[in-house]
Order: structure tokens, then C-alpha cells, then sequence
């Protein structure tokens, strides 16, 4: 444990075109309320992306007038597959596509440039460690949560007793890719849902943006002939208009959401009977919705949600607060978390 008080860490949350900062005093107190956020440069390769991983820890140094020997860890997030320690999948990824990438340590890069200890989880795993710790404050090794973050895929994680649940590998909390039942959640006649990672009827292939344009907008649209989302525009894009749809009531679009909350519902039905999680949170897009739609959502996936009566009685499902800035949060959240244990 460090010896003396004045101390901070750092959290970066490194995306496919910015960095966001933010920094965690000793007293677990964020510094910054807003984002920092400078261009990551990750398309470039890895020597100017880590170049821009150091540049984002100076900046929040300077919003928050701090030097540099005031920083006793920083912690790290990016999208994955990697591994436990930071080392980026051998076969890629979309924001890594370049072969520079496969396999690169971006952890231990990152540390080598900056002389200091650099911790590291996936984004999924960060923004879950930050909902964690929002939720439950001081006392977030005495419970556990679970959170399913719908993006472009679906990301997430598992922290039991405060800590995220990496795994021998750093695969664990892939809850996008846990395999559930579809009966009763797909229409008569509607084709089965395939994963970009190549499995059927995962959570993933429904509970996703990728999911909306790839399997249930092109089905939804034939069974809603002259809907406006047919009228010239693109799959690509109609798929990113179906939440203002929603927001409207749209009974085309409310029927895809209604199919996300059973995808999510049967994954916190797994979780409950798995790990028994304190909370369930939801994180996204969604969370950014008009507040009415929001609710709606949050209560069709608790509503979707197979808990028994000794759960009811003590789980909770919330959304995943701050969530532009839950990533930086939760790194720099696992960085201290680091240093107190050392």
C-alpha cells in the first residue's frame, strides 16, 4: 500500500478514434466530471496509438494540475479479444485490424513508455468494474454484479466480491457469446440469429446494433411492408434509427427491443443461477435513450429476467451510470484497487 497521501492514478479508456481520461485520487474521489478526450490514433499503428496513450495521461495531468510523480498506477481499457495482461488477439480485431496488432502487448507498451505500472481489462470489463463500484461505494467487496453493455456487439462483465472475474485466459464475462434458448423468443417462420464470431443463438446475435441490421430489422421489415425505414435507406443505417423509432413508439421497432429484453433476460436468468449477482445492470445505447423508453426497456428485461423468490427479494436491476465515461473510470477504479493491495 503506498506510504504516503497525494497520490493518484489514471484511467484511459482507449477507443477506435479517441482516448477518454479521467483521474482517482487516494480518498476514491474522480477529478474530473466531464470527458477528456484526445484523438487515439489506433488506425496508425502502434507506435503513434501508444504515443497518444501516453499524450492522454499528460492531458489529464494538466486538466487536473498534477505531475507526473504524482502517479502511482495507471490503468488501462480497450476493446478486445485480449488477453488477461493486455496482449491483443493473435487473429485481430476491428479497432487492431492491422497485422502490427496481432499479438501486441499494449499493456506492457504502454508501461515501458511511462515507467510506471499499467493495469489493464477489456472496455466491456471496466465500464462493469464502474457500475460496480458507483452501485456499492466502500462496500463493493461485499457484493457482486453482472452487466450487459449493448453496443455495436455486446460486452459486459462479472465482478464477484469488487474484483472483475477475468479468467485463466482474460475471456471471462464474454457474455455476448453465452449461448441461449430461443424458443419462445424468436417469431414462427423468423430465421435463427448468427454471431459475427460464428455461433447461432448467442445473446449477441440479438442484443446488439450488429444484431438489428444483420438478423431482426431485415425480418421485422418484411412483416412491416411501407415502413419508413424501408424508403431508400440502407440497413446499415436504418438499424442506427430504430431506437428513435422505439423512442416513438413505433410498433415495428418496439417488437426489436421487446426481442433484445428477452435476450438480456435469459442472460441474467443463466447469471442468477451461476453467480447469484446482487445487480443487474444494462448499459448502452439504450441508457442514452429518452428516459420513458429507457425505463420501459430496463423493466421488459427484468420482466424477461427467471429469478427465485429469495432473488427478488434482494437483486436489483439498474443501468450502468455515466456510461461515455465508465470505461476510464472503471481503469482507473482497477488501478487503485491495485495499489491498495500491494
Amino acid at each position: 500500500m503506498p506510504g504516503q497521501k497525494g497520490w493518484i492514478v489514471v484511467g484511459v479508456d482507449n477507443g477506435g478514434t479517441a482516448n477518454n481520461g479521467t483521474a482517482l485520487d487516494a480518498g476514491g474521489g474522480f477529478l474530473i466530471d466531464r470527458m477528456a478526450e484526445i484523438p487515439s490514433y489506433v488506425r496508425q499503428g502502434p507506435d503513434k496509438a501508444i504515443r497518444a496513450l501516453v499524450d492522454s495521461v499528460d492531458n489529464v495531468l494538466d486538466l487536473v494540475a498534477q505531475p507526473r510523480s504524482a502517479v502511482r498506477a495507471v490503468g488501462l481499457d480497450t476493446p478486445g479479444p485480449a488477453s488477461a495482461t493486455g496482449v491483443l488477439s493473435s487473429r485481430g480485431a476491428t479497432n487492431f485490424a492491422s497485422p502490427e496488432w496481432w499479438g501486441f502487448d499494449i499493456r506492457g507498451a504502454l508501461e515501458e513508455r511511462l515507467g510506471l505500472p499499467v493495469i489493464y481489462n477489456n472496455d466491456g470489463n471496466a465500464a462493469a468494474l464502474y457500475a460496480h463500484h458507483a452501485r456499492y461505494g466502500d462496500q463493493a467487496a461485499q457484493h457482486s454484479s453482472v452487466s450487459a453493455i449493448v453496443g455495436t456487439g455486446l460486452g459486459g462483465g462479472l465482478v464477484e466480491a469488487g474484483r472483475v472475474v477475468g479468467g485463466a485466459a482474460g475471456m471471462a464475462g464474454e457474455l455476448g457469446h453465452v449461448p441461449i434458448p430461443m424458443q419462445g423468443l424468436l417469431e414462427d417462420g423468423q430465421p435463427m440469429p448468427e454471431c459475427n464470431c460464428g455461433q447461432q443463438g448467442d445473446v449477441e446475435s440479438v442484443a446488439s446494433l450488429t444484431a438489428i441490421e444483420k438478423n431482426l430489422l431485415p425480418y421485422w421489415l418484411s412483416r412491416y411492408e411501407g415502413h419508413p425505414l424501408t424508403q431508400g435507406v440502407s440497413l446499415h443505417k436504418a438499424a442506427k434509427l430504430v431506437r428513435g423509432y422505439g423512442e416513438d413508439g413505433d410498433e415495428l421497432a418496439l417488437k426489436i427491443f421487446e426481442q433484445q429484453a428477452k435476450a438480456l433476460g435469459r442472460l441474467f436468468t443463466i447469471a442468477a443461477n451461476f453467480t447469484d449477482p446482487g445487480t443487474y445492470f444494462v448499459g448502452g445505447g439504450i441508457v442514452e435513450a429518452a428516459p420513458h423508453f429507457r425505463d420501459w426497456f430496463l423493466a421488459r428485461v427484468r420482466e424477461h429476467s427467471t429469478l427465485r423468490v429469495e432473488q427478488i427479494k434482494v437483486a436489483e436491476f439498474a443501468l450502468v451510470p455515466d456510461l461515455d465515461m465508465a470505461g476510464a473510470r472503471g481503469s482507473a477504479v482497477a488501478a487503485r484497487d491495485w495499489l491498495l493491495r500491494s
